[in-house]
């Protein structure tokens, strides 16, 4: 029965999000009842936004899983980002990596979880700039954007369900996603 509910809970995300989660269902299939389970605390991690504007959130949470290079993903967090009110103008600068059209809080985040997933020393500065503007809740929300950032495409690629990320719509338009590599922080 709560394996036939977690079920239809993957149909209710699938439906509102527009987002193939069949590995999610593999998952459910084949791990069992305690292995979807499992994934739920993933999920409850990046739900977590607490004293962190939306769009900055963001600009962490998808330098993040641009890194990741899951396609699919991308355009979820894209999507949440949307709904969550995040300006488009801002959302394909962050997907474009255009750190230039950027505002300044956002590029903060974007450039931070970058130099946090490199373990570049620069990342060190940021947090401190983080620390200062928002405080402790801000900075434990966007570490964890980073860190969900990467736990969903890498789950996916290893199951055997990731793709690659070329461009993602946002709003009316579809964006080329800048690939971290090509990122300057």
């Amino acid at each position: 029965m709560l394996k036939w509910f977690v079920g239809k809970q993957i149909d209710k995300f699938e439906n509102e999000w527009g987002y193939d989660a069949s590995y999610l269902r593999e998952i459910l299939d084949e791990g069992g009842l305690d292995a979807a389970m499992a994934v739920n605390g993933v999920t409850k991690l990046g739900a977590y936004r607490k004293d962190v504007p939306a769009a900055s959130y963001y600009g962490a949470g998808i330098a993040s899983v641009r890194q990741a290079d899951c396609g699919p993903c991308t355009q979820l967090v894209v999507t949440m980002a949307e709904r969550a009110g995040v300006d488009k103008n801002v959302l394909r600068a962050i997907v474009a990596g255009d750190r230039d059209a950027m505002p300044a809080d956002v590029r903060l985040t974007h450039d931070y979880a970058l130099a946090s997933l490199a373990h570049d020393a620069s990342a060190e500065a940021m947090r401190e700039q983080i620390l200062a503007k928002w405080g402790k809740r801000a900075l434990i929300s966007i570490a964890y954007a980073i860190t969900s950032g990467l736990i969903y495409p890498t789950l996916k690629y290893a199951l055997g369900h990731g793709r690659a990320c070329v461009r993602v719509r946002v709003g009316n338009e579809d964006v080329a996603v800048a690939h971290p590599e090509a990122a300057q922080v």
